[in-house]
């Protein structure tokens, strides 16, 4: 018998919330945290707005001491540091830097990029042939596992402390990679998540591909507009997610607030084949991936309630229906409700799969769904697909018991999870 995996602490930092309280009401009142950014306009940028959380030197304070802040220049570890320790604290954990280490826990925490602004510090003074300048904690700041590194000293995890990277779908791939380590019972509990930086430094390649919009520099917040007629590029934002992943059989020992139950999912790669390209799915691996997840879940398409969707506001908004449609083959009235959280928050890169997954996850627990902001004209070619009551424009007060989560990433590479509604009458996983 395979071990349950249920989820017992949530942190979150987002452009339009930092910390669950806020991240919560954030979403049911569909609050943007997309905002104009001087810096860009001056730097010549099509894009000039974002999503960057809103994170004080006082709360910096509440998680970090004085010299760690002192040698930090990463907003990605940063954010990172303050979600996995919210989560960690959610989940009844004490943070500790005298505590014994715990064989039992570990954490993979993913990124895409690190440290971007010390990367370019440090060539600057190489240029200027002053390496001894560079300081002793350029590494840290700059290998992408600096950001599990410090959760690892942080929490004192003594089970596997990793970072993975795959684009947008880090997060999810880290959430089914923790998941996977304690069905298999080689961990009690795992720290889940992602992070990404934020800035020119990481947004500017997208503006140079132009996949990113640039006709609302002036009306910020109409910006992001999944599933939208008049979409027209994805908004970029920064952040972190982070989960407490659990066996059941340990929550259950020691009392845990039970968020909810991970069933399955999959991850898969198109190959780059069948029109998949390094930056465009592959139609066919993302319809794999979404059945393989509902096969390994152990459920059928018809009880997914509703799906969290990668939907990004670009021309791939309807390949992405299309393809949950003909993976369920559901359409109509029949499909499940859908909405995207990058209407509110942008598209948070590496950081984007775990914060929309924290978001999923307060859905199932507290009975809603979040309204999809900007999205009062649908693009007919959806709704040609789908109700366009399966798109809430509200906030939705619902019962919900599975919600699909799916990410899909540069590179070609898919990811898909099988939220479900905790309930310890379920049947034990096999």
């Amino acid at each position: 018998m395979k071990n349950r995996v249920v989820i017992t602490g949530l942190g979150v930092v987002s452009p339009n919330g930092v910390g669950i309280a806020d991240f919560t009401a954030a979403i049911k009142a569909g609050k943007s945290g997309i905002q104009f950014f001087q810096e860009l306009e001056d730097l010549n940028f099509s894009c000039c707005i974002g999503g960057i959380p809103s994170v004080s030197e006082e709360l910096k304070a509440k998680y970090l001491s004085p010299l760690q802040l002192r040698n930090f220049n990463s907003s990605g570890i940063l954010y990172g540091c303050i979600a996995g320790m919210d989560a960690w604290s959610d989940a009844g954990f004490k943070i500790d830097a005298e505590s014994e280490l715990d064989f039992n826990s570990g954490t993979i925490f993913g990124t895409g990029t690190s440290g971007v602004d010390k990367f370019r510090e440090a060539i600057y003074q190489l240029d200027a042939k002053n390496v001894k300048r560079l300081g002793s904690t350029v590494v840290i700041q700059t290998m992408a596992s600096g950001i599990s590194a410090y959760l690892g000293g942080i929490l004192g995890l003594g089970n596997q402390v990793t970072t993975n990277s795959s684009a947008c779908t880090t997060g999810t791939e880290a959430i089914l990679m923790g998941f996977e380590r304690i069905k298999a019972g080689q961990a009690k509990r795992m720290l889940v998540g992602s992070c990404s930086d934020y800035g020119p430094y990481i947004w500017g390649g997208f503006d140079a591909m132009r996949v990113i919009t640039y006709k609302h520099n002036h009306s910020p917040e109409k910006g992001s507009r999944p599933m939208s007629a008049t979409a027209s590029g994805f908004v970029p934002g920064s952040g972190a997610g982070a989960m407490v992943l659990e066996s059941l059989e340990s929550a259950l020992e020691r009392g845990a607030t039970i968020y909810a139950e991970i069933l399955g999912g999959a991850v898969n790669s198109g190959g780059q084949r069948n029109g998949g390209t390094l930056t465009a799915p592959n139609s066919i691996a993302v319809q794999h991936c979404i059945t393989s997840a509902i096969k390994n879940a152990g459920i059928t398409a018809h009880e997914i309630d509703a799906i969290n969707g990668h939907l990004t506001a670009t021309s791939k908004d309807v390949v992405e229906i299309e393809n949950w449609a003909t993976a369920l083959q559901l359409k109509g009235k029949d499909f499940p409700y859908i909405n995207s959280l990058k209407s509110m928050v942008g598209h948070c890169l590496a950081a984007a799969g775990s914060i929309e997954s924290v978001a999923v996850v307060l859905q199932l627990k507290e009975g809603f769904l979040f309204p999809n902001i900007n999205c009062e004209d649908a693009d007919p070619n959806i709704l040609a697909i789908i109700d366009e009551n399966k798109i809430p424009k509200k906030l939705l007060p619902k019962e919900l018991t599975i919600i699909a989560k799916a990410s899909f990433g540069f590179g070609d590479v898919n990811g898909c999870i099988i939220f479900k509604k905790f309930s310890n009458n379920l049947k034990q996983n096999k």
